[in-house]
């Protein structure tokens, strides 16, 4: 691991460290800063974004992560002594830190799954919809004539847009809680 203090940072940060500093970061397997300024967390997360092309997540406590909370791709905020304003500005919001696990392994594997086959619902559905409208249009000899009414598309697009996504956004999980959290390989495996 690697451990950097803020002042160390300051010096990192500016453009002719930067690409030694990132590849020394990609050989470790994890970087620490501390003592770092609001402005230096975020032009980190920034730097991380930019030049490794990563998705980034940022964690934080208090009003001088707010910056770097909302610069990452997904901001987690903690309520705790420091107030209410990582939580405020933040995508996830956990009481404790030790939360942080349960939310990435567990919570982000399902939702992404979720969100995937769901995808794969709208496509099926849709194309379902419009493979009928275009036999019809050989039926009716390309007249433009409305193969159903306009309440039955309504209807249509009620039943299977709003009532598949409740349930199944409700009661799908693929893989328990329990395994998630006892194999993190799986979280991996779906992307």
């Amino acid at each position: 691991g690697l451990v950097i203090d803020g002042r160390t940072l300051e010096h990192v940060l500016h453009d002719s460290l930067q690409n030694v500093f990132l590849e020394l970061t990609q050989r470790c397997r994890a970087v620490v800063c501390c003592q770092a300024t609001p402005l230096q967390k975020s032009v980190l997360v920034k730097l991380v974004r930019s030049k490794l092309k990563a998705m980034t997540l940022a964690v934080g406590d208090g009003a001088n992560d707010v910056s770097m909370i909302q610069v990452a791709d997904t901001g987690v905020g903690i309520s705790g002594q420091e107030g209410m304003q990582a939580v405020m500005a933040s995508d996830f919001a956990i009481s404790q830190f030790r939360h942080l696990r349960k939310l990435l392994l567990v919570h982000g594997h399902w939702c992404y799954t979720r969100l995937t086959n769901m995808v794969l619902y709208y496509f099926y559905k849709n194309v379902t919809y419009v493979n009928l409208l275009f036999w019809y249009q050989f039926f009716c000899g390309f007249s433009g004539t409305s193969m159903t009414d306009y309440w039955i598309l309504i209807l249509f697009n009620l039943l299977f847009t709003s009532v598949p996504p409740i349930i199944y956004g409700v009661l799908d999980k693929d893989i328990s809680a329990e395994i998630l959290l006892e194999l993190p390989q799986l979280y991996t495996m779906g992307q």
